[in-house]
């Protein structure tokens, strides 16, 4: 297999330890920065002559820096890629210029589902937070629908109804084998209105539910965005936040978006503002796809 000449890790990766020196196969010259670059130049100065880089979601590398580095003929993307418009590499652009861009996706989907049993329970129950209800509720026979249905919603809709739960979910088409499983579509409407608990796990960038949607869901409700976004219009949800018998999850600031600061310490809010789906495992499994990515490349 062939090696790149020179591999830059243009800012904070977070690959394992076993991983960076695994690098040290598939490259001549490893170049690392743990800070991220302040501006486009920057980020250029960094590439130089490479022929190989490594990025999260952060920086962002567009066309006014990609047609600035003649040598680049890959571009890892250390973080998921939904879709090349959500992406922070300007994937078209590399595409028409001979430059491979290859993201990976589905390595934190157990952090995520574990975060959402973790914040059901402590709200159902009283855990060191408002209780939702009267009395403790379990999870049994709670009405849970997920708008957003591929790895990390059927992942969590599984467990939940392995809890007693009864999911329902909105997608951009039926899932056949979730249907044999019990977990059936419903459009987005009747979703919201006959959900209990709406759980939102939509692609980056997905904006679905807004002013009219909420007045589908109604109040008294608890939502969970475990997207890497919000999911929702800011003017809306903060909107049904300020409703106190509603309660509304993220595990990051950026599921709650740019509200986050005027909601942050509201007693119906939980944000601990820590990526779930980052954990020692979830490291381990971005670190193995990386490199397969990486392989594969060379071997092309």
């Amino acid at each position: 297999m062939r090696k790149f000449r020179k591999l830059v890790e243009v800012g904070p990766i977070g690959l394992q330890d076993w991983a960076e020196a695994k690098l040290k196969d598939v490259a001549t010259e490893i170049v690392r920065y743990d800070t991220l670059p302040e501006s486009e130049d920057e980020l250029v100065e960094r590439i130089a002559d490479a022929d190989a880089i490594l990025v999260r979601t952060l920086p962002q590398v567009p066309a006014s820096v990609l047609s600035r580095c003649p040598n680049l003929k890959y571009v890892g993307m250390c973080c998921s890629l939904y879709s090349k418009e959500s992406a922070n590499v300007d994937i078209a652009y590399a595409e028409s210029h001979g430059i491979t861009v290859y993201g990976i996706r589905d390595y934190g989907d157990k952090g995520v589902t574990e975060f959402v049993v973790y914040a059901l329970v402590r709200i159902l129950h009283g855990y060191d937070w408002p209780m939702w209800r009267k009395r403790p509720k379990e999870i049994t026979g709670l009405k849970i629908g997920f708008v957003g249905f591929g790895t990390s919603g059927q992942m969590t809709a599984r467990l939940l109804k392995a809890m007693g739960a009864e999911i329902t979910y909105f997608a951009r088409s039926v899932k056949d084998e979730c249907e044999k499983e019990g977990m059936h579509y419903q459009p987005l409407e009747d979703l919201l209105e006959q959900s209990e608990v709406v759980i939102t796990c939509l692609n980056k960038g997905v904006i679905l539910l807004g002013e009219e949607e909420f007045k589908h869901l109604g109040n008294g409700k608890i939502m969970i965005n475990t997207s890497i976004g919000p999911a929702s219009d800011m003017a809306a949800l903060k909107k049904w936040i300020l409703d106190d018998s509603n309660t509304f999850v993220s595990d990051t600031s950026g599921g709650v978006g740019d509200i986050y600061n005027e909601v942050k310490d509201r007693k119906n809010v939980l944000c601990p503002d820590a990526s779930a789906g980052m954990t020692e495992e979830a490291y381990d499994l971005m670190s193995r796809k990386v490199l397969d990515n990486i392989e594969k490349m060379l071997s092309e």
